[in-house]
């Protein structure tokens, strides 16, 4: 996705780099101090300090920032409120909703178990997995788009390992960012190098030119996650565990119905069988699904009349003596987990739940046989509470009276189309997400015709990305409000006030003026530490300026000043390049600010994670520079 960049921007780099080529000597002399720069590095401290205290939210601190520069005349109105427009933002808005609707239809979910199966709920298995993956596709799709797609799928993960989102979010967020630097093509700063070079009569760089530089620090990023992970990652709970303890699961008062279980019952094992309301009433063993072709048509919830016979998957709610006594008696297999049914018994997909039947209920005086619960309503009842005493057994003969609590399992959409008749009254919400699987291959497509649009056509990229998201929506994939809801607008609007800021530093020629003042404190270095300061100094302004203008800014005075200290000039062009993917201390990198709701992260965090990280990063980079290049 990124070649839409260097497609669009290539003559304005250019024009950028001969300017400053021709001007060289200007731009080394020392920038008048104004009060201009005064006034922009005085925003920035703020917003700094603001940013770790996190004496406000970081949106709001945002929206300040872009009302500030304009009272202060440091940016006219429009320039302020240009990242709300900004090609960026409309992209991250239409990867976010392209995203949803594929994780909306099931497709993220399915695509994530295969990796689920492999790396089992071992967290280091996972981030290893995933960082990997993530990093391959940031290698040649914009960073921003590959973490948008994972969002989804990460948080699928943390509900179903119960691993707290925030152990997994940022370390696959920085190697999103890491993997930017594998080829020339995976972040914008390194597609523009080669443009920036040419100005200067320099060889440029193949793809996979910085391709060394790029695995080794990859590599760091995850080995620094694997080994020190637990020591500076937070310990937070993801929003829905928060949830979860307000709305306990139901099956911890019912003991008797302490596990779900997968069983095979086998061929082999010969016999009729037993239908499923003998399971019930002679075993307490309560199906909830079954299969009599494994997996090609599935039964939910089985009627209690079928006979489960040899063949037949099923998966029952049971104590394990019980289940264990049940398979001695008919040859069952017990799977040691969900197998079969493990997408239709999702928590995404069903859940079990308790209702109450009140005095206006049109059930009372009538049995669950008599309403032929399961059939009309496609939910199984497992327990009966009536005047406190749980009954599991022969509930299908009892008359409900008012009051009397019914424990059922079925899909979440069944269970909400109970909810407005009133026969019921939940105790625990069945307001979950409802999937649409048969829109998967609509998802797909849209999916398919964005990437393509950006990848064959000329268009912006926002273009091609909304036409995606639009199509999902034109195509009911999604409803407008669920896109809406999709969008953490509080990363919109972090992203849309720093974008004037960084405009007001190149403006004002405050960003001239550090570099100016960084350089001239470096004297004349050897190459090692030439190389090792640069990459500081880059880090540093791309916290405050987009990694593009730092790169823009940066490239021009290092490939003058590498001459004079006797290092490589494209070796200095190089280390910027890549040194401007070093986005870890705060959370103003586009995928840092996405993942920072999602996460429960704080600036403090960003800092904690990101400085020990970021000074590997420079460390290994200068290391790899002097050894490999």
């Amino acid at each position: 996705m990124v070649h839409s960049f260097g497609r669009h921007g290539a003559l304005i780099i250019i024009t950028i780099a001969t300017y400053r080529e021709l001007c060289y000597s200007e731009v080394m002399a020392s920038p008048e101090f104004t009060l201009q720069i005064a006034m922009v590095l005085g925003v920035v401290l703020v917003t700094v300090i603001l940013f770790i205290t996190e004496w406000l939210r970081v949106d709001i601190v945002a929206m300040l920032v872009m009302v500030a520069l304009s009272l202060m005349g440091l940016v006219d109105g429009r320039e302020a409120f240009q990242g709300l427009s900004s090609t960026a933002v409309i992209s991250i808005i239409s990867v976010v909703i392209m995203g949803r609707g594929l994780d909306h239809t099931g497709v993220i979910s399915r695509g994530i178990q295969p990796l689920l199966r492999i790396a089992g709920k071992s967290r280091q298995r996972i981030i290893l997995m995933m960082s990997t993956t993530v990093a391959v596709i940031s290698s040649f799709m914009q960073n921003i788009g590959a973490a948008a797609l994972f969002l989804p799928a990460l948080q699928r993960m943390s509900r179903q390992t119960k691993t707290p989102i925030s152990q997994l979010l940022m370390p696959v967020g920085f190697s999103a960012i890491l993997g930017g630097t594998i080829s020339l093509v995976g972040s914008s700063p390194l597609i523009m190098l080669n443009d920036l070079l040419r100005p200067f009569n320099l060889k440029p760089f193949s793809l996979f030119s910085v391709t060394p530089a790029g695995i080794a620090l990859l590599l760091t990023g995850i080995c620094y996650f694997l080994f020190l992970g637990r020591w500076v990652l937070p310990q937070k709970a993801e929003a829905d565990d928060d949830a979860d303890e307000a709305s306990p699961n139901p099956l911890v008062y019912y003991p008797e119905l302490a596990r779900l279980y997968e069983i095979d019952f086998p061929v082999h094992a010969g016999g009729k069988g037993i239908k499923a309301q003998e399971l019930c009433d002679q075993y307490n063993i309560h199906p909830v699904i079954l299969s009599f072709d494994y997996g090609k048509h599935i039964i939910m919830p089985p009627d209690r009349e079928l006979r489960i016979a040899p063949g037949t998957v099923f998966a029952a709610y049971g104590s394990p003596g019980h289940v264990r006594q049940a398979a001695q008696d008919f040859g069952f297999d017990i799977k040691p987990e969900l197998d079969l049914f493990v997408e239709e018994l999702s928590q995404d997909m069903s859940g079990v739940v308790e209702a109450i039947v009140p005095p206006h209920s049109q059930f009372i005086g009538q049995t669950l046989m008599e309403v032929r619960f399961r059939h009309n309503y496609l939910l199984a009842p497992m327990a009966v509470v009536h005047q406190g005493e749980i009954n599991y057994t022969k509930i299908g003969f009892r008359e409900l009276e008012p009051g009397d609590v019914i424990l059922m399992h079925g899909r979440w959409e069944y269970l909400q189309q109970m909810r407005p008749k009133r026969s019921l009254l939940f105790a625990q919400s069945p307001e979950h997400e409802i999937l649409k699987p048969l829109k998967a291959r609509t998802a797909l497509a849209c999916f398919a015709l964005a990437t393509a649009m950006v990848v064959f056509t000329s268009l912006p990229i926002s273009v091609s990305l909304m036409t995606g998201a639009l199509g999902m929506i034109l195509f009911n994939v999604l409803s407008i409000d669920e896109a809406y809801q999709a969008i953490d607008w509080r990363t919109v609007f972090l992203l849309t006030g720093l974008i004037p800021l960084g405009l007001a530093m190149q403006k004002t020629n405050a960003a001239d003026w550090i570099v100016f003042h960084l350089l001239t404190l470096i004297g004349t270095p050897s190459p090692t530490l030439f190389f090792l300061t640069i990459g500081f100094i880059t880090t540093l302004l791309t916290l405050v300026v987009s990694n593009v203008g730092a790169t823009v800014l940066l490239v021009p005075l290092v490939v003058g000043m590498a001459g004079q200290v006797g290092a490589d000039s494209r070796l200095a062009a190089l280390v910027v390049g890549l040194a401007a993917s070093n986005a870890f201390l705060l959370p103003t990198h586009q995928v840092n600010a996405l993942y920072m709701g999602p996460g429960g992260y704080s600036a403090k965090d960003f800092l904690r994670a990101g400085m020990p990280l970021s000074v590997c990063f420079l460390l290994v980079l200068t290391v790899v520079i002097m050894l490999l290049y």
